[in-house]
């Protein structure tokens, strides 16, 4: 099969190579690089590849620490699962699924990849296939960060950073849809796009005063560092700021910190993928682009706004 791989783990997205490697084998139960117990194969898609993953060490090394090495990014897909491992449940072969793959091994980049059943949700038959891959990472840590961490209820003010962003629009719309008031930050040029997202303030981190924003409940925070010590100030007694940036001092007083990474959840994508077959939320795609000419969309020459997603199948 066709699949993109990273050999050198200083070089960044420019030593993504286009090769060709084996096909992931559902009977290769016993091997952490083929598949395993509840796996299945699922033929690809659509794909989706997070900018900084090439610097996790699960990118690297498998689940005993073994050097993996050269290795299969991306862990966002939609396809069509085309094998069952023993002991698979709740899925079929032929259905159309979408979810997040394991970290610590092959990945989406590819026309096939093995994965554990358990981590995928079916996706509707009317969502397309590159809709559903940009769904799902930016879906499941909006859904995760707001509802299971940050505990949101309607009325409630939350704060979004980087709103015009692919995980901060999603939040934008999700939180807006369970009856908060969203106001969303970030530069003067994302303004526009997160309001069309459905903030209903902004604020521009180099222009406006953050503080002006007044007290919040909850602040969903995607840039770590000095913003999320400041918009720790702003949370009322009982808040929480969640963030994706990593562990922080920021500590809001009488509220707590959260910080997470994102872990599959069929449920959760099930709620999701209704929601965007709703038009209750929408991706935030920037360009889609074929396999064949995914080195040179990870590799941009200048800055692209949105999610980039490969086409993988036609």
């Amino acid at each position: 099969m066709k699949a993109i791989v990273v050999t050198d783990r200083n070089a960044g997205t420019a030593g993504m190579k286009l090769v060709e490697r084996p096909e992931p084998q559902g009977a290769a139960l016993a091997s952490l690089a083929g598949a395993n117990y509840g796996d299945v194969i699922v033929q690809v898609h659509a794909s989706g590849f997070t900018g900084d993953e090439l610097a996790w060490p699960s990118t690297w090394i498998d689940r005993l620490g073994r050097d993996r090495a050269p290795s299969i990014p991306g862990h966002e897909a939609a396809g069509v699962v085309t094998a069952l491992s023993y002991g698979t449940t709740g899925l079929s072969v032929g259905q159309r699924v979408f979810g997040l793959t394991d970290w610590t091994r092959d990945g989406t980049l590819a026309e096939y990849v093995a994965v554990e059943a358990r981590n995928l949700a079916p996706l509707p038959g009317d969502v397309d296939f590159t809709v559903g891959a940009a769904l799902v990472m930016s879906g499941l840590t909006a859904w995760q960060g707001l509802f299971e961490h940050g505990r949101l209820q309607a009325g409630q003010t939350v704060l979004v950073h980087g709103a015009a962003g692919v995980v901060g629009s999603m939040a934008t719309q999700l939180a807006r849809e369970a009856g908060a008031y969203v106001i969303g930050t970030g530069r003067a040029g994302g303004r526009q796009k997160a309001l069309d997202f459905g903030a209903q303030k902004f604020v521009d981190l180099d222009n406006d005063t953050l503080e002006d924003v007044g007290g919040v409940d909850l602040v969903f925070d995607v840039l770590g560092g000095d913003i999320a010590k400041r918009s720790a100030r702003l949370i009322r007694a009982g808040g929480t700021l969640v963030t994706i940036a990593g562990p922080t001092d920021a500590r809001p007083a009488g509220g707590r910190t959260i910080d997470f990474v994102v872990v599959p959840d069929r449920a959760q994508l099930g709620e999701i993928a209704r929601r965007a077959r709703d038009g209750r939320v929408r991706t935030n795609i920037g360009i889609v682009a074929a396999l064949e000419d995914a080195v040179a969309a990870f590799n941009p020459t200048e800055p692209r706004p949105g999610k980039t997603i490969i086409r993988v199948r036609p």
